[in-house]
């Protein structure tokens, strides 16, 4: 085994770097509240509501963590355009309504402008100038562009070095291409800017046309922005609205589409609510070829987190799979090929864990972040054999889960010797890079573990969902060893340790106090960290939890402490640290909730379970029926909507994952012995549900389902 390092991980209760993952995700002032994003893949389009990136701002067009424009200004005659309207149509496009302000010669709102703006491989841009006055006009129009290649990680902290230096302008002198390269060791990177027609002039790095225009004439002009990543070409396509990207039908986008099932649902709610989130987890795919195999797997969220997540990655492809296992399948292909190897303390990275986050960009790839990837994060080695056990359940694919058998022993080894970095039986998290996260759980911003009181814990810390997920982790690797690996002696030594881990834990963790609850974690001196928290529910969901418990959990879950009304709080209102719009101190999280409802609906809790689905299909009907990450835990009696969380990543894959784990919830949608089953329990409001095309093991099944009656 190698090693590059083995210094011991702090413990303490400070920060102990920056987060890539839960901090950082503010929109400055310059964009203003109406900031409009469009993405794609691993590309997205950041600008304000006219349609500008203005420099300096966190904005402009990112791929592959890179910002290959970081400025984008139209101005007529010098003044920025008055916004009508602007907002996205599709994930991958936006409109722009726009009008002139009042020139010298020009009254206000004589000129309308529009733009519609489309990303993917690049981005494609058109722009209409019409003209409603009396007498002919001639004004400027200019855009004005730049590209400073900026890493991700300077974008969001607002603070790049700069690269002004370094980039090369070669624009072509016929005046139709503006050129932008940077090129630093290996790593290179070049912006190119085509406009139709040809600019009249440039000046600088901006385009200028003089359009001239009578009564009723629309002069048209059309922008490409081609994209040199690496060596790697990207050139946008002309699109319209409605128009997605068509990769052809083998393409694995293609297959993951022609296979999601089609849900008609009495309920308008329900539809909407579906369909926007299986539109949202298309649009945040990424398709990777791996061993010659071409796959997908879902990008975590929009727009800082469009990159390989291990955590994010795993529990979507979980909530999805009963739309089709092509993702699941890609999340655990990927990520047992970038599997850890060695020790590296920079890195956080072990021999057999899986990964929390793949970074592309310039500091990483020149190894100053240490996201190449980065392993920091304690509970996606035991999700990636939870999903190897589900994928196989729903897919009875004995082939892969054999191919992957090596890497499933070198994740059940991380386990039990570097995930338990003590010896006492539980995986504990303490990280020993520089640029590390405090915590790597789910709830991964630094003060997202805490005492009642609000006091950190000191590190290492053993979170109890992680003792869960580890449980079942265990479980289900016994039930392949059973299955697809014909290893009996696996499988009784696995189950054998599930039942030690399941009996201490239920020792250890429980605390009588308050009404009896599982505390969130133990601190590094095994102390239990008593704060109430909405990981308790993830116990349910992993089954480590024995049946004469649950009645308490359950009902800690759904108090008014910790049930806003909209949601489960990750922390209960009781607790000191409590704060409606803390990230992980009271904030309602809809892919922490879909969890939870499957927890509770497992133990036969199917009223609360719809309660919780209930109140997420209501919220997000306020959220144009897309799931943000999270939102505010504000009581559902203070106001008739919920209230946004001000940072919150929208889409988010996990968040759109939610309503598809909780449709499968509410219709106790299953494989037993290879075959679909179903146990519903549908709220009365929702009506009649009808699922066309689930897949279970090569069949396509129809079901129905109305209260408690069904058919498949």
């Amino acid at each position: 085994m190698q090693s590059r390092s083995t210094r011991a991980g702090p413990r303490s209760g400070e920060r102990t770097g920056p987060t890539a993952g839960g901090a950082n995700r503010e929109l400055p002032p310059e964009l203003g509240s109406d900031a409009i994003g469009v993405f794609e893949g691993r590309t997205f389009m950041l600008s304000n509501s006219i349609g500008d990136v203005p420099a300096n701002s966190i904005a402009g067009l990112v791929h592959d963590d890179t910002r290959f424009i970081s400025r984008w200004e139209m101005t007529v005659d010098g003044h920025a355009p008055l916004v009508l309207s602007a907002s996205t149509v599709d994930a991958y496009s936006a409109a722009f309504f726009l009008a002139n302000p009042e020139i010298p010669g020009l009254p206000t709102n004589r000129i309308g402008v529009r733009r519609e703006r489309f990303v993917g491989d690049g981005m494609y841009e058109r722009i209409a100038v019409q003209y409603f006055g009396v007498e002919p006009v001639s004004v400027c129009l200019r855009l004005a562009v730049d590209a400073d290649f900026a890493d991700l990680f300077e974008i969001k902290r607002q603070g790049s070095r700069s690269r002004q230096s370094d980039v090369r302008r070669t624009h072509r002198p016929d005046d139709s291409t503006l050129c932008f390269s940077y090129q630093k060791s290996n790593w290179s990177a070049v912006t190119t800017v085509e406009a139709e027609p040809r600019a009249d002039r440039l000046e600088g790095d901006s385009l200028v046309w003089e359009v001239h225009l009578r009564r009723g004439e629309t002069w048209h002009g059309e922008l490409r922005v081609l994209l040199n990543c690496r060596g790697k070409e990207y050139r946008p396509s002309g699109r319209g609205f409605g128009e997605p990207h068509d990769p052809g039908p083998d393409d694995a986008t293609s297959r993951w589409l022609a296979n999601k099932p089609h849900l008609s649902a009495e309920s308008d709610l329900l539809y909407n609510v579906y369909h926007k989130s299986a539109v949202d987890l298309v649009s945040m795919r990424i398709v990777k070829e791996i061993n010659g195999e071409q796959v997908v797997l879902l990008a975590a969220g929009m727009p800082w987190f469009l990159a390989v997540f291990g955590r994010d990655t795993l529990i979507t492809a979980y909530q999805s799979i009963s739309c089709g296992a092509d993702v699941a399948r890609g999340a655990l292909v990927t990520l047992a090929k970038h599997q850890g190897t060695v020790v590296d303390d920079f890195s956080d990275e072990e021999p057999g864990k899986i990964l929390h986050e793949f970074r592309s960009g310039e500091l990483t790839q020149l190894g100053v972040m240490p996201y190449g990837p980065c392993f920091g994060a304690a509970d996606t080695t035991q999700l990636w054999l939870i999903l190897l056990s589900e994928y196989w359940r729903w897919t009875g694919d004995d082939a892969l889960v054999q191919q992957l058998r090596p890497n499933a022993d070198a994740a059940l080894r991380w386990i039990d010797h570097f995930g338990d970095r003590d010896g006492d039986g539980y995986v504990e998290y303490g990280t020993r890079s520089h640029e590390g996260m405090r915590n790597q759980c789910w709830r991964d911003s630094p003060d997202g573990v805490q005492f009642a009181d609000s006091t950190l814990p000191a590190l290492p810390v053993a979170t109890c969902e992680i003792q869960g997920y580890t449980y079942d982790a265990k479980v289900r690797a016994a039930q392949l060893a059973d299955g697809p690996w014909a290893d009996p002696a696996l499988a009784r030594r696995l189950r054998a340790e599930a039942a030690d881990l399941r009996e201490r834990f239920n020792r250890d963790y429980w605390l009588p106090a308050r009404g009896g609850y599982y505390a969130i974690g133990l601190d590094a001196d095994k102390r239990p960290i008593d704060s109430i928290t909405s990981n308790m529910g993830h116990l349910l969901w992993s089954g480590i939890v024995p049946p004469d418990r649950a009645e308490a959990v359950a009902r800690q879950l759904m108090s008014d402490e910790m049930f806003s009304g909209w949601g489960v709080r990750t922390l209960s209102s009781a607790d000191v640290g409590y704060n409606p719009i803390g990230y992980h101190l009271g904030t309602v999280w809809p892919h922490d909730n879909s969890i939870i409802a499957a927890g509770l609906a497992r133990y036969g809790y199917r009223d609360e379970a719809n309660r919780i689905a209930t109140a997420m299909m209501e919220a997000a009907a306020h959220f144009d029926y897309r799931l943000p990450e999270a939102f505010s835990g504000y009581d559902r009696g203070l106001g008739r909507r919920p209230v946004p969380y001000p940072t919150a990543c929208n889409p988010q894959a996990w968040a759109s994952g939610a309503p598809l784990l909780l449709l499968r919830t509410m219709l106790g949608l299953d494989v037993r012995d290879g075959t679909v089953a179903i146990d519903p329990h549908i709220p009365d409001a929702l009506g009649s549900i009808r699922l066309a095309g689930v897949t279970a093991h090569g069949v396509r099944r129809t079901i129905e389902a109305t209260g408690t009656r069904s058919s498949a």
